[in-house]
């Protein structure tokens, strides 16, 4: 005799089944409360400096003194601020000239090593260790290279930093040394996933090499140029160590930036209140650039 068991009861017409409730089980209780103490520190040694330096930015605070409350006072000391508009512009030179070649010399390594063979590993090993070298002692090396006896300053007979129109060339050029190889395994790993089938119809219907990249790879490297830009776009506005290695913000303030300002004015003259509004005018700066390139990088079409 066999037995069957019964059916489960169909639902109604027109309803949809109730879903399962689903209880996590003792083991992802147990890697939860492993996770949630440092979830919790990164909260608040994370995001707790940056409210308190927001909130601090409504005040006037010299460290020492008792914090008063001046509203808006020091954003209107910052618009009127020259030297906060000297800062800027810099900033702007400095990220419009670092972004592109950055881009691009990540772009064109990962299109060179992405194919296998002999030795592939070991030149994408060689690229990626100037992202590991220490850039304090990187700009001490180039200091001497741009200086005026350094290999490059003999270029032009003359210090690259002593000069107010190439020190931020030479400033881009180690910046773009110093992070090549971060956007190169960032585009790698991107055009490892393209589908070979894709290149190969577009071989199949006469398309050159130029075209095959242009109509096939680039549209399939939008998600990863544009993650790429905001990344890239994030790391110049906050150029600081570099600058202070290599120049200090000289010569005549032309690679002064705003991480400088900022720096200046919290632990040069202690004006935390002033200070933290240059760190808010700086996040909102980055935020609205990286809409931007949402807006024109980041939709698909």
């Amino acid at each position: 005799m066999t037995v069957t068991a019964p059916a489960p009861p169909r639902p109604r017409s027109g309803q949809p089944p109730r879903p399962r409730k689903r209880y996590l089980r003792p083991e992802a209780l147990l890697g939860l409360g492993f996770v949630l103490p440092v979830f919790l520190l990164f909260l608040v040694f994370r995001f707790g400096p940056a409210i308190v330096g927001v909130l601090l930015s409504f005040f006037e605070y010299t460290l020492g003194d008792s914090p008063r409350f001046t509203g808006f006072d020091n954003f209107v000391r910052m618009f009127d601020d020259p030297l906060f508009w000297q800062a800027l512009k810099v900033t702007v030179i400095f990220t419009v000239l670092y972004l592109p070649l950055s881009i691009a010399t990540s772009l064109g390594l990962a299109l060179l090593v992405r194919r296998s063979f002999r030795g592939s590993k070991l030149f994408r090993s060689v690229f990626f260790l100037p992202v590991i070298t220490s850039l304090v002692l990187a700009a001490t090396i180039f200091t001497w290279l741009f200086s005026s006896s350094g290999p490059l300053g003999k270029l032009i007979g003359d210090s690259w930093l002593a000069s107010t129109t190439l020190v931020i060339p030479a400033l881009v050029i180690v910046s773009v040394w110093s992070r090549f190889g971060y956007g190169m395994l960032i585009i790698l790993a991107r055009l490892q996933d393209v589908p070979r089938e894709l290149e190969e119809a577009a071989l199949v219907d006469g398309a050159g090499p130029w075209a095959r990249f242009r109509h096939v790879v680039l549209p399939q490297l939008r998600p990863a140029l544009f993650f790429l830009a905001v990344i890239e776009t994030t790391t110049s506005f906050q150029v600081f160590d570099l600058v202070y290695v290599m120049t200090g913000g000289g010569p005549a303030r032309s690679s002064y930036t705003l991480v400088m300002a900022l720096y200046d004015q919290g632990f040069q003259y202690f004006d935390l209140g002033y200070a933290s509004a240059l760190g808010v005018a700086l996040f909102v700066l980055t935020l609205f650039v990286a809409l931007i390139q949402r807006v024109l990088m980041g939709r698909s079409k």
